[in-house]
């Protein structure tokens, strides 16, 4: 397969993003370039309130001895959703990194991709009602994104 066959657009918009996150991962690995489009839009499953302060006492963990040490914790959503796409590879190997290196993750739809069709997992489809699910861009904004 040539190179620009391999590139696959996915839609962020309306779905599970831990499901949309393993899909990704197995795909990079297969070889596939990776673009998500639309992050904000991904969801996250569970109650509003204890989503966001689960994710608020994550930004509390930081290095005793050196803040610059990390761990780092990102507050938009493209690169949430990349951290969580990245925590599915195994970046320790050859073939992890160069699985991440073909990742893109944007917050809308880039014009480079205006004309390419974007693709859905029917697996990452919310199962429960929409009350179930909070955004990632829901949540972005909580912790300080603008």
């Amino acid at each position: 397969m040539a190179a620009e066959d391999r590139v696959v657009v996915v839609d962020a918009e309306g779905q599970v993003m831990g499901r949309l996150a393993s899909k990704v991962a197995k795909m990079l690995l297969e070889g596939y370039s990776v673009h998500v489009v639309n992050a904000p839009g991904a969801l996250i499953s569970g109650a509003r309130r204890s989503v966001i302060e689960e994710w608020k006492r994550f930004l509390e963990v930081g290095s005793i001895v050196n803040p610059e040490h990390g761990p780092y914790h990102h507050r938009r959503p493209d690169t949430i959703l990349k951290d969580v796409i990245r925590g599915m590879l195994p970046r320790q190997k050859p073939r992890g990194r160069e699985a991440l290196r073909r990742l893109r993750v944007y917050n809308d739809y880039p014009e480079e991709l205006k004309g390419v069709q974007a693709m859905r997992f029917e697996e990452a489809e919310p199962r429960r009602p929409r009350l179930y699910y909070i955004t990632l861009g829901e949540l972005a904004r909580e912790l300080g994104w603008r």
